[in-house]
């Protein structure tokens, strides 16, 4: 199942997503989330922190999926 996430603006850095998802409590939690697990952005492997992420881009952490939207 995927999970929608709303973002004020017209995009959102991966990190910030994390924390807003409430998977990283921090930028240091996200960090170290992202240098040890497999992350999916729209299917591709990623692990920059700063990534761009625009309304419609879908992530994937472990088995939690999560979609932007505006």
């Amino acid at each position: 199942m995927t999970r929608e996430v709303g973002i004020r603006g017209e995009m959102i850095r991966l990190g910030e997503l994390l924390k807003l998802a409430g998977i990283a409590g921090t930028g240091g939690e996200a960090k170290a989330l992202l240098a040890s697990t497999a992350v999916l952005v729209n299917g591709e492997p990623d692990s920059r922190r700063g990534r761009q992420l625009r309304a419609g881009d879908e992530v994937q952490v472990g088995e939690e999926r999560l979609r932007v939207v505006a």
